[in-house]
């Protein structure tokens, strides 16, 4: 009952920012936390950031952390990611993610995912 779509990847040289969002629709008014996840060929699906939507509340895997910046908006049930510092290791496909107030351990609802790519 919730849709999410990511935009605002791109190819980005080392040292460049780049600025990540997602547009949460349908169901959106019982969205508990929002998060981004990434992955890069050949491994696994990692934690980026999160932040629970009603207090604001962020957390951030250290690989990122100084770096990257997640917010939102409660008004347009929108997720952002500002990436700033970026490395080459951060090339990966970027994927936003959505926990409801019913089930908040888990991640239920997914987007299709934003390809990042920094160049060194």
């Amino acid at each position: 009952q919730v849709q999410l779509v990511e935009s605002g990847g791109g190819l980005v040289q080392a040292g460049g920012s780049l600025k990540l969002s997602c547009a949460a629709s349908g169901r959106t008014f019982s969205i508990f936390k929002m998060g981004w996840f990434r992955q890069a060929p050949g491994k696994e699906r990692e934690f980026v950031a999160a932040i629970v939507w009603n207090s604001g509340i962020t957390n951030y895997a250290d690989s990122v952390k100084g770096r990257f910046t997640i917010s939102r908006d409660n008004v347009k049930k929108m997720v952002y990611l500002q990436m700033n510092s970026l490395k080459p290791e951060d090339t990966a496909v970027y994927y936003c993610a959505l926990r409801d107030t019913v089930n908040t351990a888990r991640y239920a609802y997914w987007g299709q995912g934003t390809q990042v790519t920094v160049s060194s």
